[in-house]
């Protein structure tokens, strides 16, 4: 245990968030997604839900001011919808830790896919609300 890190944030994972270079992405899915079948490292979270780890990371981590959308997440397929409350988690968690970022952008299931397929790691939740992966983008982090 360290002091200053929230526990949520596993030495596994802490060390994929210090490898991790400017640009690079991480996913952080719902208990659904297939993690193992698109062949990056995958950090099991088990148990724990989305907006806790990213309440544990985004302390840690610079979201990239370059782009447009350092902040993605899976669009609902026709018929579907988000989840209100895992929607309000996440907005409270990116307000709280990254203000500046600009609002959460949502792409097509299977372009999510395509995009996950290129992070640098993929970290598997216990979230169980039906659209809840989001892909992270790091940025260059402030030398102060």
């Amino acid at each position: 245990m360290l002091k200053g890190i929230d526990p949520v944030v596993s030495p596994e994972l802490l060390k994929i968030l210090a490898e991790m270079g400017h640009g690079d992405e991480i996913v952080f899915s719902d208990a659904h997604f297939p993690a193992h079948t698109i062949g990056i490292p995958v950090v099991r979270a088990d148990g724990l839900r989305n907006a806790a780890l990213l309440a544990g990371v985004l302390p840690l981590l610079e979201l990239d001011s370059y782009v447009k959308d350092p902040v993605v997440m899976m669009a609902p397929v026709t018929g579907d919808s988000l989840d209100e409350e895992l929607m309000a988690s996440y907005r409270a968690v990116l307000k709280r830790f990254a203000p500046k970022a600009p609002a959460i952008t949502h792409i097509d299931r299977f372009a999510f896919y395509e995009r996950a397929k290129k992070a640098y790691a993929v970290v598997v939740s216990g979230e169980t609300a039906k659209y809840g992966n989001i892909i992270l983008k790091k940025g260059v982090t402030p030398l102060a």
